[in-house]
Parts: C-alpha cells; structure tokens; sequence
C-alpha cells in the first residue's frame, strides 16, 4: 500500500493489486489504518468509478468505513447494504425558532424535561399507537406526504427536506413481515445510541445564506429507522449469502456482501431500503412535530423546518465521471449530500458544537462528512468515563442532559468524538463546503 499525502488535508492510495480505483480520504492527519483498509476493500468492488472517498470523520464501521462515499456505474455496479448501514437513512434535521436564547434561558429545564417526557426515547422505545399494516405501508410509500396528510406538520416543510420527504422507488412487498412488525410502533421515537435531540444556540454566524442571527434558538433532531431499517439490512445479509455464494466468492471481507444493482436480489434491496427511508423521513417529521407543539404551548410562537438530510443511504444519481454525465448508485454511509447551494448539517458531540454549512462542489460526488468521527469504541468509553463525571462535566458549560442511560451518556461522552471543529475545517480547505453558522448545545435529551 503507497499512502501519499497529496496536500495538507488530502491522502491518497493508488491503485494496486485488485483495487478498481484509487482511495482518497480527506484529511489533516494520517488517517486510522483500519479505515483505509476498509476503503481499499471498497475500491476493490465492481463498477466503482472515479475513487473510493473517505470523509474527515471517517472511522472504521461494517464493511465500509463509517464516512465512506463510493459511486457505482449503474448498468455494471454493484449496491450493498454495508454501504448504507443498518439505520438506513439515519439523518439529522435542524429547526429554526425566531427567539434568542436569553428569552427562554428560565423555561429551559422546563421545556427540555417536556421533550423528554413526551418523546419515547431509548433502546425499543415505543409508540403508543401500534400501526396497521395498511398503515404501514402507506408510510413506507409516501414518507413525509403521509406525516402531512395526517396533520403532521405544515406543506412548506416539504421543499426543506431532502427529496421531499419521498422517495419513489419503493415496493413494500420487499419488505419481509419482521420488519413491518417492528417498525409498526416505533415512530415518532428517537431510540438510543448516537441519536439525540439537542436544543442549541446560534454561536457563530459566517455568513447569512439561510437567515440565521446570533444566539438564536434552534432545535437538531438525530434519528432514523429505528427498527425497520435494521430489519431490512439484516434480511438482505441473508439474503445475498444465501443466494449470491457465487458472486460473492472474492469479496475481500465477506461484510461487503453485495448483489449487481440491476439484479432482481439488487434492486428488491434498493426497493425496501428506500421505503426505510421514507419511514425515516416520516420518524423525523413526527418528532419535530412534537417539538412545534411543546413550543407552541410554552411560549406560543412557531417553529420552522430549516432542513432535513440524510447520511446512510444509496442513491440514484446523475453525475460527470471521465467527461461524461452518468447514472450512479451513490453509496454514502455516515455522509452526506452537499450539492451546490444546500444546506449541509454535521453534528458534533455533545459538549461542543455542531455546524450549518453550504454545499458548494462536486467534490466526491458532492458529499461531505456528517458528523464528529468516534476515536473511542463504546467498550473502551465505559471503561475509561463515568455517567457523574460527563454530566458535571457538561453542567460546567451550562449544558443539560437528560437521557434514559447512564451508559448512553458515557458513550456519548465528548471525549469519544474527534473534536467537530477540526473536521469542519477539513470540510471547508477541502472545498466540499463552506461554513454558515457554528451552533452550541444548551440541552440535550438521549436514549
């Protein structure tokens, strides 16, 4: 392996032995050796084009890399769950207040304890409602549209959501009973682990494309498909190894398990991972419907929908490769969409700060990083950090947290995240983006 450090955050490793393209990951230090070795496997796949990308955030994660991009031609490409992960369209969005955070600063105990009263969170956290099939599917079909035609939210939300809030290509017969089961009375909930809703305040301002001002009050939502989507990763791993032994034979790490996009197994997945997704938009929308609610009722004023994106998906998308523009299956896994002029939302850790930037390249098929990168494993956090100690810790920065688990708050400590401010300016050198408000977490509910 020739690893070459082409710039001051920019790494390459040329193309050898059964590697198709090159790998490139930005960033402004040596990157972790198991990422790379993940990104080279990925760069071994068929039908990648141009390069296998590693985002600044990039860690090692199942088959790809956790902040890996790679593009697949899609006549000759292949689409394979672990390019998307098992919380398919896991995704954050950012709400928009029009007040300044000294204007609530004394209800702030009071409205993050209604948050976290009234939005199941933690591990199987549950709806109170179960869902019918029919339900189901109508959700799995529609996304967003089905969270607005039963009263979830307002029309304009819909032109501040990646594709609406819908993907079309979806069939809901691809998608096995299990999962339907398991997603039936899960939305509307947060769930645990990484994701979160943290009440912030704006810190920074670099410039004024969405209308941001300094020290306003905003809400980030970090969630998924809960259930469903892992369902569907998990039958489809099955599914490929059960029945694709032969084209999987020469995978360099049997967790790439993949099928050809146009096959019959290749697009029933595309299929039912796009109706996970559209779960996922619809998972959002209800949560920050909750949140619109609890505002209305403790200070009467409205809440608007800045933007909602995803980070674990693959795509159909049209873009140049060798001068011409074609069709690709866009795996972004722990990424995140960034074309020119939107926006682009990356989280950090708890205790720090999270960004607001602006698309604007093509860089990596247009994608950026989507949040902090993890430096520290959840095993190692527990062993290292105490519940108390995080929590003083973030009382020091007047930052409340609420959360279901004393583990959760240990895994999710600052100290196992890279810090945000150092990716965001990997982001920005590397002209994936370009940064539009640096927002600081005042509250905090977990799983």
């Amino acid at each position: 392996m020739k690893l070459i450090k082409e710039s001051p955050y920019k790494w390459r490793v040329e193309k050898f032995g059964k590697m198709n393209v090159d790998a490139i990951i930005f960033t402004d230090s040596k990157p972790d050796i198991e990422a790379i070795e993940q990104l080279i496997n990925v760069a071994s796949l068929p039908g990648i084009v141009d390069a296998a990308y590693g985002m600044p955030d990039i860690h090692w994660g199942y088959g790809f890399p956790i902040g890996g991009v790679a593009a697949f031609d899609k006549e000759n490409g292949v689409i394979s769950p672990g390019g998307v992960g098992f919380d398919i369209n896991c995704g954050v969005r950012v709400m928009t207040t029009q007040l300044k955070y000294f204007e609530i600063e004394k209800y702030l105990d009071k409205l993050i304890n209604k948050i976290y009263n009234e939005i199941p969170v933690g591990i199987g956290s549950r709806n109170y409602t179960k869902l019918s099939v029919k339900e189901m599917k109508n959700i799995i079909e529609n996304g967003a549209y089905w969270a607005l035609n039963n009263n979830y939210g307002i029309l304009e939300d819909l032109n501040n959501i990646e594709d609406s809030g819908k993907i079309i290509h979806t069939d809901f017969k691809c998608i096995s009973s299990e999962a339907i089961k398991r997603g039936s009375d899960e939305l509307g909930t947060l769930g645990s682990g990484n994701h979160f809703i943290e009440i912030q305040k704006v810190d920074e301002i670099y410039n004024n494309d969405f209308g941001l001002f300094k020290d306003q009050l905003v809400f980030t939502i970090h969630s998924g498909s809960r259930g469903l989507g892992h369902q569907i990763a998990t039958d489809y791993i099955k599914i490929f190894r059960d029945n694709l032994k032969e084209w999987n034979k020469n995978i360099p790490d049997k967790q790439l398990i993949n099928a050809p996009f146009n096959s019959e197994y290749g697009q029933n997945y595309f299929y039912a991972m796009n109706g996970a997704a559209n779960y996922a938009f619809a998972n959002r929308q209800l949560i920050g419907h909750k949140i619109r609610k609890i505002f209305k009722e403790l200070f009467n004023l409205e809440v608007k929908l800045l933007y909602d994106i995803t980070h674990n998906i693959a795509k159909l998308e049209k873009h140049i490769v060798d001068g011409k523009e074609i069709e690709l299956i866009v795996h972004r896994k722990g990424a995140t969409r960034a074309f020119e002029g939107q926006p682009v939302i990356i989280p950090g850790d708890m205790g720090r700060a999270s960004y607001i930037l602006l698309g604007t390249s093509k860089v990596a098929f247009s994608s950026s990083a989507h949040g902090a990168g993890r430096v520290l494993g959840r095993r190692q956090a527990k062993k290292s950090l105490r519940a108390n100690e995080v929590i003083n810790e973030l009382k020091e920065k007047n930052i409340i947290i609420l959360a279901k688990s004393k583990n959760t708050i240990v895994e999710e400590a600052p100290e196992v995240y890279k810090n945000i401010n150092d990716v965001i300016k990997v982001v920005e050198k590397s002209g994936i983006s370009k940064k539009v408000a640096k927002l600081v977490p005042i509250g905090v509910v977990k799983g």
